[in-house]
């Protein structure tokens, strides 16, 4: 059966800050921030330490950058196509969803910030999107839930990186 994808507008920078939900998880983690930027980075980043990310795949070349895209798989299901308009190499990532392969959407983005610490890193995530009006109440309800979920997943960076 072949996949339907739904066009979502391209969001920037303003967008993390303006976005009618917006989620942001910190976690340290006692590694360097090589470290935890090559577990974000890798072709397994967040399936081997999400139970809600089911498949990952890279689909530019490496070394990544500006305009790497990816495809990334929710719940077996729910799969988004993004492309990252910053790369920071070791630093810093964000990225708009381009396409996703269910309705409801208008705009989405993820921001990926990893600081050095006194004692290893931080990882910064942050999470933005618009649905359309019609999701927008239940989404509401379900805030506590996400959030939930996007710290859960953010903790789950330090069973990868030690």
């Amino acid at each position: 059966m072949r996949q339907r994808w739904h066009t979502l507008a391209e969001t920037r920078d303003d967008f993390l800050d303006d976005a009618p939900f917006r989620y942001v998880a910190s976690v340290d983690v006692r590694v360097p921030a090589e470290q935890t930027w090559a577990a974000l980075t890798s072709d397994d980043s967040l399936v081997s330490w999400s139970p809600l990310v089911s498949k990952l795949r890279w689909t530019s070349p490496r070394p990544f950058g500006v305009g790497t895209t990816r495809e990334l798989t929710l719940v077996g299901f729910l799969t988004a196509r993004e492309r990252y308009y910053r790369w920071d190499d070791g630093r810093r990532k964000t990225f708009t969803a381009v396409e996703a392969s269910f309705p409801g959407l208008r705009r989405l983005a993820e921001d990926f910030l990893v600081e050095g610490t006194s004692d290893g890193s931080r990882l910064v995530w942050t999470i933005v999107f618009e649905p359309h009006p019609a999701l927008t109440p239940v989404l509401r309800l379900a805030n506590p839930i996400t959030a939930m979920m996007l710290r859960s997943v953010a903790r789950g960076l330090r069973s990868q990186v030690g």
